[in-house]
């Protein structure tokens, strides 16, 4: 088995799941981890952030629901409504991070998602990659180059062909090509775990 984890680093909930995410993959180290970039915000969503007006609202739900924080500076960094959240600027990153480091891809996801929601950087910045890079201990020139060749129309077509339209979602990957969801939305790490218990009980 495999866990197939399917977020959006410009998704809210997929920042809140994050520590649930790190949770379950500490408890299964011996269980490979696909992360994968969705794409919630691409086309005609690619707009300033004051067209979606629950924006406000749905983070104070996530920190109620999940306790995750959301930054003075990502604060100051929306609260003109321009900031334009590019779902694929972020999976290209993503996919950069993680050719790089693959065996740390949930950690470089969350620390890539601390970068906007905690720290207030745009996902769109070769420099913000490079933070996340130092942060995480991985070569930054390496990143930086990887960012010239990596593509997030892989990530997408794999989001896709898994079935997946919401995020953040966790899939089990199990034997003959069978995936079952274990989370679409929130959940802990216990929910979790008794999720996969099941699975392999």
């Amino acid at each position: 088995m495999k866990l197939i984890y399917v977020f959006d680093a410009y998704c809210g909930w997929s920042y809140g799941f994050a520590r649930t995410m790190a949770d379950v993959a500490h408890r299964h180290p011996d269980l490979p981890v696909e992360v994968v970039s969705g794409g919630l915000f691409l086309g005609g969503r690619r707009v300033p952030i004051r067209q979606f007006g629950y924006v406000q609202g749905a983070n104070a739900e996530i920190t109620r629901r999940t306790g995750a924080p959301f930054g003075e500076s990502y604060e100051r960094l929306i609260a003109d409504g321009e900031f334009v959240m590019d779902s694929e600027a972020a999976a290209c990153g993503m996919a950069a991070l993680r050719e790089v480091a693959p065996d740390r891809a949930v950690r470089l996801a969350a620390l890539l998602q601390e970068a906007f929601y905690l720290d207030g950087l745009s996902l769109s910045e070769v420099s913000t990659y490079r933070v996340v890079a130092q942060r995480a201990g991985v070569d930054g020139d390496a990143v930086e180059a990887a960012l010239d060749r990596v593509s997030a129309a892989d990530d997408f077509r794999r989001a896709r062909e898994l079935g997946v339209t919401g995020y953040p979602t966790l899939l089990a990957g199990l034997p003959g090509e069978r995936v079952v969801t274990l989370v679409a939305g929130n959940a802990s790490a216990d929910e979790v775990e008794q999720r996969i218990g099941a699975l392999v009980s």
